[in-house]
């Protein structure tokens, strides 16, 4: 009996109708699929394919490619796994185990050792302090090049995002570092490892679902699995460690159990964090980097323009992981949504990830994302500068809070003779309509390169001077390339030096090569670049965000270049 291609795509399209329908096609032996076996073997006889579901489900299986379904506790407080595997439960998420292993890559496995120009230049991961150190802790691991270095990166997002369904999805990806930089952060070479959805983001009790993953580097760490070389005819013992995690600040708090509110928010500077909180904009800024600068630097007895007060203090220490340990060795395991936390301090948990025999001894455990920095940098500076209703940072309220503070009195509000309205005097960073034509009208007007980034002139409206819609990376090319123009057209001078070198050190941070010269260049340069914003911009511009720039540069140091460890391949 001969079948036209139209009529086997007509029964693929009876067969996979719905969701549903595929679901149960998946879920177990189907007398659906039997049908297409057979009609696809009568069609073409000569294919080699197995002969039923089972069959085809037996083959991928003993690949490789096999996947475990975990049910969770709708209270996020356990998996129903080894010994409570029978237990009566509510299934509520899926979490799915994927191990991949790829022959024709085994050659690339050793081209951090190999072929990695070691001119003292930051080109790869290994090139790093972070890999260094690892290397020369752990020297036993470090002997055979084919052991894998894992970075896991992780977000949330909602599949059903064009209905009104409430769903959280979060992927746990982990990427090999052992490849060259031009394949270490491609798909094909990233490991779904596990796949965690739910009604709701997990929180802080993703620890619980990520137990089974914290188990196998266990095992990999520990004894390793036996590996086919193909490249070598031979088998070897592979063992495998992850290095960091790569998340937005949210999941960072989610994985490291570090508060990513308060006025201990930043990790780097943790308990020594300079905060304050405004009255009036009711929020926390982190405007104190003057702590940052060399000790006899002019800027530090600049109470006019800055805070009001001489600041004496050196810059606050990196905490290390020992010490994290250390202070979390009595804090108790506490999951669950229903169940009470203690809110003493910025730690809110012990990460999952302080099991993990070497975690502590990492330089680099947890890396703020570049990505999205950069994206709330480009918010802050647009949203202020078009005066955008609900994204500038200057207005009224922060008006009364440079009035709370005593700084600035030329910016301070008056009230009027009629007691009704306030009067606000002009910023220097204020631009009239015509100066926001014109800067809208730059970016509405630029040819850009083909595929360096999305159609930005339709996110411009020039009738209400504003811009919106941009994506991430849009937001990236803006920053290193755009914005500069219509910043140097319109504002005056020392308003434009400092936005147009903070736009030149993510340039030049973001640089696929970078010597440690070069870093610390950028080091100093930042840290005058964000003192001279604080000259510029009011207190409620100076958030987390703002803030993080600061220790940009020692994460390059530690980690290398920053295209291995943001989440732009992650998210796409």
């Amino acid at each position: 009996m001969d079948y036209s291609r139209d009529d086997i795509d007509g029964l693929l399209n009876d067969q996979f109708r719905d969701v549903a329908q595929a679901k149960e096609v998946y879920d177990g032996p189907n007398e659906d699929v039997k049908k297409y076996y057979n009609l696809v073997k009568e069609a073409m006889p000569k294919l080699n394919i197995p002969p039923s579901y089972n069959k085809t489900k037996c083959m991928v299986k003993n690949l490789g490619l096999d996947y475990e379904k975990i049910d969770a506790c709708p209270n996020d407080c356990m998996l129903f796994r080894n010994d409570h595997k029978d237990d009566e439960f509510v299934i509520l998420a899926e979490l799915h185990t994927q191990k991949v292993m790829c022959s024709k890559t085994t050659d690339s496995l050793r081209w951090h050792d190999k072929e990695r120009s070691k001119d003292g230049k930051l080109r790869h991961p290994a090139d790093g302090q972070a890999w260094k150190d690892f290397d020369r802790l752990h020297p036993d691991f470090a002997l055979d090049s084919r052991n894998v270095r894992l970075g896991l990166a992780s977000d949330g997002f909602n599949p059903f995002r064009a209905m009104s369904i409430s769903h959280s999805t979060w992927p746990v990806m982990l990427m090999a570092y052992n490849l060259p930089p031009w394949m270490c952060m491609k798909s094909e070479y990233s490991i779904l490892s596990l796949l965690i959805v739910g009604p709701r983001s997990p929180g802080y009790d993703i620890d619980i679902y990520l137990q089974p993953l914290i188990d196998e580097l266990k095992l990999l760490w520990d004894t390793g699995v036996e590996t086919y070389d193909a490249s070598r005819n031979q088998t070897f013992q592979m063992r495998a460690a992850l290095m960091w995690t790569i998340n937005d600040f949210p999941a960072y708090a989610m994985l490291s159990g570090w508060s990513i509110k308060g006025k201990l928010a930043c990790p780097y500077c943790n308990y020594n964090t300079n905060s304050h909180y405004l009255k009036h904009s009711q929020k926390m800024c982190y405007m104190d980097h003057r702590v940052f600068l060399p000790m006899y630097h002019p800027w530090r007895s600049n109470k006019r323009s800055l805070n009001g007060k001489t600041e004496c203090s050196p810059p606050p220490p990196l905490i290390k992981g020992t010490d994290v340990l250390n202070s979390l060795q009595d804090f108790e395991k506490v999951f669950g949504k229903k169940r009470k936390r203690s809110n003493d301090g910025p730690l809110k948990k012990r990460s999952i990830f302080c099991e993990l025999p070497y975690w502590q001894h990492n330089l680099l455990c947890h890396n703020i994302d570049v990505m999205h920095i950069e994206k709330n940098i480009v918010d802050s500076i647009l949203g202020t500068l078009l005066d955008i209703l609900s994204k500038t940072k200057d207005h009224a309220k922060a008006r009364y809070d440079l009035k709370e503070m005593r700084i600035r009195k030329n910016l301070h509000p008056k009230d009027t003779g009629d007691n009704k309205r306030t009067k606000l005097a002009k910023a220097c960073l204020s631009m009239a309509n015509g100066e926001k034509s014109v800067f809208c009208g730059v970016l509405k007007t630029a040819k850009l390169p083909d595929d360096c980034a999305s159609n930005i002139s339709r996110c411009v409206k020039l009738d209400e001077r504003k811009l919106s819609g941009y994506k991430t990376h849009d937001a990236h090319f803006m920053l290193h390339y755009l914005l500069p123009i219509p910043i140097k057209s319109v504002l005056p001078d020392h308003v434009a030096i400092a936005l147009i070198c903070l736009c030149s050190f993510f340039q030049r941070l973001c640089q696929k090569v970078i010597t440690l010269e070069e870093l610390d260049c950028l080091e100093v340069e930042i840290r005058e670049i964000i003192n001279q914003l604080k000259r510029i911009y009011p207190p409620s511009f100076f958030y987390i965000m703002i803030h993080f720039p600061i220790h940009l540069a020692n994460e390059v140091r530690l980690g290398g270049p920053v295209q291995n460890r943001w989440m732009y391949s992650t998210e796409r």
